[in-house]
């Protein structure tokens, strides 16, 4: 059974399960589920744990099968867990998977634990998964979005007693709090306990109110950045952030080939579903053709409108162009380094995507012109 994060709470309230399998790619909040988990298991009574990380082809899952069926002296409920990095048991592994979770139906003196990176959907298909599911229960770990990060910022300094100003200025605190720790949860959780012990609670307190200049002076810029929220930021039209992200991943260090490739990845996708639209399809089977859904689904719906076939085949032609410069030859009219034609053809598609739909009468407008 399959139960979301925020339930687990709940679901703990009720009773401890004997299999639990948890699979997502944030570590502060897969951390906090499994303290949630052992928290209950203590109380319960398992005061014995081992761990097993599988790492290689051939790793030795007897160990594993073993641990399952045996009980020190001193312990007479015990926790196993099994960490699989790569989200890929083997075929050794899928069997052992399997036995463990029919083993766990009516065991009570054995917790088992099953933490897994974020999954695709073959992965999910696949018996050993599904068994894990049918036996136990799963726990998908999402992350944090950008723009859920404010409020929860906001619900973490409300559990340490402290809160921003009402109206515009807490809105403010709060977009600034989350541009600061974008894409680093684990960080972000500590600037806030941080501010909890700058700022204590007290009686002259004013009842743990945070204002924007507290918050400014002591959160540091700890922000995360990826090549694939960067396309997400394009596609949504926010300029500002993604002058950040791209400022971000520059200082980080992040290779000028990859964040060409993304972003001219997403401008070729539009032309072909764009194209296919041309020839016919109806937009649903043309994005599902591109591999496109989720968040970019929505995106390319809201965008697409507003793009006409001249101004998408500019694009890729200024595509091409910045290829060029990236891998070090000179462009007339263009900037003579990879991160500057960057920045001009992320924003200027960021800008086609923000704007009305004029572009759809056929406009054209240079490339940061």
């Amino acid at each position: 059974m399959q139960i979301a994060a925020n339930q687990l709470a709940n679901h703990l309230q009720r009773g401890l399960k004997s299999l639990y399998t948890l699979h997502g790619d944030e570590p502060l909040l897969v951390q906090e589920a499994l303290d949630a988990i052992r928290a209950s298991a203590r109380l319960q009574g398992y005061t014995e744990r081992t761990s097993h990380t599988v790492a290689g082809a051939h790793f030795d899952w007897s160990e594993v099968l073993a641990a399952g069926g045996s009980l020190s002296l001193f312990a007479d409920k015990q926790i196993v867990e099994i960490r699989i990095p790569s989200g890929k048991p083997g075929k050794d592994g899928s069997a052992a998977l399997q036995q463990l979770a029919q083993a766990a139906q009516g065991n009570d003196s054995t917790l088992t634990l099953v933490m897994l990176p974020r999954l695709d959907k073959p992965t999910k298909s696949a018996a050993w998964f599904a068994a894990l599911e049918s036996f136990g229960i799963t726990l998908q770990v999402e992350p944090v979005e950008r723009q859920a990060l404010p409020q929860w910022i906001a619900q973490r300094l409300a559990a340490q007693g402290q809160r921003v100003a009402a109206g515009d200025e807490g809105l403010r605190t709060l977009q600034f709090f989350a541009d600061r720790v974008e894409g680093n949860l684990l960080a972000a959780h500590q600037e806030i306990q941080k501010l909890g012990l700058l700022f204590p609670v007290t009686p002259g307190s004013e009842g743990g109110v945070l204002r924007f200049e507290q918050v400014e002076s002591a959160v540091l810029n700890v922000a995360r950045y990826d090549v694939f929220k960067l396309s997400e930021a394009v596609l949504a039209g926010q300029a500002l952030r993604v002058q950040r992200m791209l400022d971000g991943l520059q200082a980080e260090g992040e290779a000028e080939v990859l964040v060409h490739y993304t972003l001219s990845e997403d401008i070729r996708a539009l032309k072909r579903v764009k194209d296919a639209m041309n020839a016919g399809k109806p937009l649903p089977m043309a994005l599902r053709d591109q591999r496109i859904w989720g968040p970019r689904e929505r995106l390319f719906e809201r965008v697409l409108p507003k793009l006409s076939d001249a101004v998408l085949t500019e694009l890729l032609h200024a595509a091409h162009v910045v290829d060029g410069i990236v891998k070090g030859l000179k462009q007339p009219d263009w900037p003579s380094t990879g991160w500057q034609a960057l920045h001009r053809l992320a924003l200027h598609v960021c800008g086609l995507c923000a704007a009305p739909s004029a572009q759809r009468r056929g406009e054209r407008t240079a490339p940061g012109g």
